[in-house]
């Protein structure tokens, strides 16, 4: 259900089931909360990364014969799991990147939407289908209106329809869209990218962009301020503002 592999300070997690479009069931959204929780605690791994198996799909929703047949209480139990795999990789220290190969429809476009960087395949499509079948889109989806205004947010969620890669970085759900065959490549870039920066600055600029979106403006300046206070607990600042005097790379 899972492959996950270390390249580096780099940990890959590839949702594992190509021929059901990578959709979640039940288990398969715990033993993800697992894993993201697994490499969150590995003190050599920085950066997450969160793709799908094979060409089609990133995460192509939620397999609906694990959500036809739920009571009440089991369809609750069930959305809470979800949303828990979603606040994994929300409350991560490491930064994650989503690594969009194809479809990232319901739960999957949830998963996007929590990572901190969203890099797409051209082949890519983006959907909240829930009302088709059913059910109200939920959870994260609640980070949608923050990402890409209110009235974008809506037509997806009251249309369930799909948007393609393009559109996606247009309205800012996506953060670069690239040929398929250079996805893993520009996925290792932007990885690399993030990897040159401050680790204590990276953990603390995630958890102030958490903060921005729950607190008042005065708030959040409050909170930036006692986290800029924070790095000079380390040796990064100096060691970063020398690398730059000196035109070389910081050794952090």
């Amino acid at each position: 259900m899972l492959l996950s592999q270390q390249e580096g300070p780099v940990a890959i997690i590839a949702i594992h089931r190509a021929e059901a479009l990578n959709t979640l069931t039940h288990e398969l959204i715990l033993r993800l909360t697992e894993e993201i929780r697994r490499w969150g605690a590995e003190k050599a791994v920085r950066i997450i990364v969160l793709t799908g198996s094979g060409d089609k799909a990133f995460v192509g929703g939620v397999d609906v014969r694990a959500m036809m047949d739920l009571d009440e209480d089991g369809a609750e139990r069930f959305i809470t799991d979800l949303h828990r795999c979603c606040l994994a990789v929300r409350q991560s220290e490491k930064l994650v990147i989503a690594s969009i190969n194809g479809y990232a429809l319901g739960g999957g476009l949830e998963l996007v939407a929590s990572c901190d960087l969203r890099i797409a395949s051209e082949r890519a499509r983006f959907g909240m289908p829930e009302v088709r079948v059913g059910i109200p889109s939920v959870i994260e989806a609640a980070i949608l209106p923050r990402l890409i205004g209110l009235g974008r947010a809506a037509e997806l969620v009251y249309l369930g329809e799909m948007i393609d890669a393009q559109e996606a970085w247009r309205i800012g759900l996506v953060n670069k869209v690239v040929p398929h065959e250079q996805l893993k490549e520009a996925t290792r870039q932007m990885a690399e990218k993030a990897l040159q920066c401050g680790p204590t600055a990276m953990v603390l600029q995630k958890k102030l962009i958490a903060q921005w979106m729950d607190l008042s403006l005065s708030d959040a300046v409050e909170a930036g301020i006692r986290a800029f206070r924070e790095t000079y607990k380390t040796k990064e600042p100096k060691e970063g503002m020398k690398a730059f005097l000196e035109k070389r790379k910081p050794k952090y």
